[in-house]
């Protein structure tokens, strides 16, 4: 019996990744819960197993008394003479406990007690496997439309992707697979429960990281990521290697790495801009494809107005605000956009000690306002009308 219990010990170690050890403690506890449920109370008792043979003992400890009044604590002088004749009326003997003897409800609770520590093990188990899985992105498998939610097999275990993580407009259909980015795992008594996004803008970030070598390599970075799910990313990236363009090669050749992401986020615009320290460069850079002819940048307040061509300005802006929007939330600058127009009526050019009348700037020229760190420009001759009709 011990060694086909040791055995099955081995064999659930090794099939169900349940440690020997959580079993034997699983073992150790049903049988004390055993003794209570047969003799009613299980404070004396004391379980233990050899691990390597599988020999388990149990043993109680008992008051020796001249009169037994309960059998459960107590031990008469007699019978505890019949073990050891040096023992005296008051000593505490251990008494081997015959677990044969227990009822068959009791064998059936101790049963019991193992079965949930065996699940109990396989359900911490696989919670710690897909714990490892957050903040990740996976190939998920569309299972059910609940309405409100999609149910997305990942292997052993399914996830949620919830209404709002959905990109809008798009309709995922059960059968269908799609990379989703894995926000968080929760443990719960029916095992782990992955939230998933379809929206988040790391879902972005890690799928280039699979298309683009250089930034897996740590050649290229990217330093930031505005989103609008479903219709148009904004991303800045940086080169490590003088040799190397940052944009380039999130682009790849003849766009075939930027496509394979705009084809699995069906359809969705990504701009890719150079990162710069300097925050009007940034943000000159962020406004793309409008032409800008200066910024103005509070780095302290982090604000910045920027002065674009009068035929630039609705670009600037973007249809709905979008571009001017995206701009911010990827410098985190509150932008302040103004056509060269309004910055004559307003004085601004002569705020910044400039004599403008409308034709180029020279960068020397933009001074720096006292209140204002940064400054750069761009004549802003050329249109970009293909990105409004996209």
């Amino acid at each position: 019996m011990n060694e086909e219990l040791r055995l099955a010990l081995d064999m659930l170690e090794k099939e169900k990744k349940i440690s020997k050890q959580a079993l034997i403690e699983a073992i150790e506890l049903s049988l004390q819960t055993a003794c209570k449920n047969h003799f009613g109370s299980a404070d004396n008792v004391h379980v233990s197993m050899n691990p390597d043979t599988a020999v388990f003992s149990v043993l109680a400890d008992k008051t020796v008394v001249e009169k037994v009044g309960d059998k459960s604590t107590e031990i008469s002088l007699e019978e505890a003479h019949e073990m050891d004749p040096s023992y005296t009326l008051g000593d505490v003997v251990q008494v081997p406990i015959d677990s044969k003897s227990f009822s068959r409800i009791a064998a059936q609770n101790a049963k019991g007690v193992i079965v949930q520590k065996i699940r109990e093990e396989e359900r911490k188990n696989l919670f710690e496997e897909y714990y490892a899985m957050s903040k990740k992105i996976f190939t998920a498998l569309v299972e059910k439309n609940t309405g409100r939610a999609l149910i997305m097999n990942l292997g052993k275990v399914d996830g949620y992707l919830a209404e709002a993580e959905q990109i809008p407009g798009e309709n995922l259909t059960p059968g269908q697979r799609a990379k989703v980015y894995v926000v968080e795992v929760k443990d719960s008594p029916k095992g782990p429960k992955l939230m998933l996004s379809r929206t988040h803008p790391e879902l972005v970030r890690k799928l280039f990281f699979e298309e683009v070598s250089e930034l897996r390599e740590g050649i290229v970075e990217i330093k930031s990521i505005a989103r609008e799910a479903g219709s148009r990313t904004k991303m800045a990236v940086i080169s490590n290697e003088e040799d190397v363009d940052a944009v380039g090669a999130c682009v790849g050749l003849n766009g075939n790495r930027v496509n394979t992401i705009v084809e699995e986020l069906r359809g969705e615009k990504i701009d890719i801009i150079n990162y710069d320290e300097n925050p009007a460069y940034l943000i000159e850079n962020s406004l793309s494809p409008a032409k800008v002819i200066a910024v103005i940048a509070d780095p302290d307040n982090k604000e910045a107005l920027v002065i674009v061509p009068d035929n630039q300005l609705s670009l600037a802006i973007g249809k709905e605000g979008q571009n001017a929007r995206l701009a911010a939330k990827l410098t985190n600058y509150k932008i302040d956009i103004k056509s060269e127009s309004q910055a004559q009526e307003q004085g601004i050019f002569d705020e910044m000690g400039i004599d403008y009348h409308g034709e180029s700037l020279e960068e020397e020229d933009l001074g720096y306002d006292e209140d204002y760190e940064d400054a750069s420009y761009e004549e802003g001759e050329e249109e970009a009308e293909a990105y409004e009709e996209e």
